[in-house]
């Protein structure tokens, strides 16, 4: 009797169903117009769908014939390495597609913990803690470590998953301009108070290609008692001499207390992130970080991939400094045709446009000119800073970079961005 007293309430016709649809109606209005919003501004966000694998060549649905692809993460070119994804299908033979299961339960496998070992061992680190992604690693963090009587101190152009991490922990939070050693100085001066000081900045900043001053944060860390977290997702694997990061390439690996990081840029590309650093604080993180926690753990052919990414890496450097060539080749040309590129030799190169609707309509022209590359405008970046960002991998060839420069000319000229 009451099953369907509560069931005839429920339906159309009746007061709450009418409620119901009404709310609905009301929720779909909200939502249109919130899409109109970012339709009318030009920051309009399409996803193109690959039929391919990754890589420098790919192909586009609803493009005919192979088409260049410079915009991808996929820096050392190892996400469709021969023997990364051997390494990648031995995992899944050997360990299944997944654990259905968070870690401390019974989601921990001999593949995570060598993966850990390895990790450590590639950052000079005691200790190393895998997450689903570095978005995850980030949430994790501050939550765990950081109190009510500690402080933080954030980079004001980090990433939005460092400035979410920060959002979740109840430490006293500080703003810095960004890359502004005098205002970090400032801040650190103000927050002696608090028991902890974490300064926390991106290794390599994955908008504008440019690269955290570590020498001078480790050197004012050192001089106020602070600690150094670096996130390297956009750093791993290729910057420094033997890929191991910012700390590496500036000279402070000794100096860094923490870094975060991914598995899915220079690292096989596939997911993944982790923490490295000190022992007693990747044990705290298994014991308390929410995303380590609560989540399923990494696929083991995920794991696989990573692996022997790392493998490859750790034998020869000779991909990085392939990679290093070629995106000082596309930087210099661009600039010689009068784009402005943003950044420090990173393989990172933003061409920098101001206009959203004119990077969103150049980033078409370019794919119909076969160079698949993409406009980014606001909220990703600060508003009247659309660019399109272009990013370098070991295996583009020098000709694939003379093709995507001689486009960007003729695109650039046709939309007015060049004379």
């Amino acid at each position: 009797m009451w099953a369907g007293h509560v069931l005839r309430a429920a339906l159309p016709g009746t007061p709450r169903g009418h409620r119901a649809q009404s709310a609905l109606a009301q929720l779909r209005g909200v939502l249109e117009r919130e899409l109109e919003g970012i339709r009318e501004a030009g920051t309009w966000k399409s996803e193109r769908v690959i039929t391919s694998r990754q890589g420098p060549y790919i192909h586009v649905d609803g493009v005919s014939g192979g088409i260049l692809n410079f915009c991808a993460n996929n820096y050392l070119g190892l996400s469709s390495h021969p023997e990364v994804i051997q390494a990648g299908l031995r995992a899944l033979e050997e360990f299944g597609a997944g654990l259905s299961s968070v870690r401390f339960i019974c989601g921990t496998q001999s593949i995570h913990k060598n993966l850990e070992a390895k990790i450590a061992r590639f950052h000079q680190r005691e200790d190393a803690i895998l997450y689903p992604s570095c978005f995850d690693a980030n949430a994790g963090l501050f939550e765990a470590l950081l109190t009510p009587e500690d402080a933080v101190l954030s980079d004001e152009l980090n990433h939005a998953s460092i400035i979410d991490g920060i959002r979740l922990c109840k430490a006293h939070k500080y703003r810095y301009r960004h890359l502004d050693m005098a205002d970090l100085e400032a801040k650190l001066q103000e927050a002696q108070k608090h028991r902890l000081r974490l300064v926390a900045t991106d290794g390599a900043f994955s908008m504008d290609g440019d690269i955290a001053p570590l020498r001078e944060i480790c050197r004012l860390a050192s001089q106020y008692g602070a600690l150094v977290f670096v996130d390297e997702c956009h750093a791993t694997g290729f910057l420094g001499p033997t890929g191991r990061g910012t700390d590496e390439l500036l000279g402070v690996m000794d100096q860094v207390t923490i870094i975060n990081s991914t598995l899915g840029k220079a690292l096989g590309g596939a997911s993944g992130g982790y923490t490295t650093g000190p022992g007693p604080l990747v044990s705290l993180l298994r014991q308390r970080a929410r995303p380590y926690l609560f989540s399923n753990s990494l696929p083991p052919a995920v794991a696989g991939c990573a692996s022997k990414a790392l493998d490859l890496l750790m034998e020869s450097n000779a991909i990085i400094q392939s990679m290093a060539a070629k995106t000082q080749r596309f930087r210099g040309k661009m600039e010689a045709a009068g784009f402005t590129i943003l950044g420090a030799n990173h393989p990172i190169c933003p061409v920098m446009l101001g206009d959203a609707r004119l990077a969103s309509r150049m980033a078409d022209d370019m794919l119909k000119r076969g160079i698949f590359v993409i406009g980014f405008s606001y909220p990703v970046v600060p508003k009247g800073k659309a660019r399109i960002r272009v990013q370098i991998s070991a295996l583009h060839r020098e000709e694939d970079i003379n093709r995507c420069v001689q486009a960007f000319v003729e695109v650039g000229r046709l939309h007015g961005a060049l004379p």
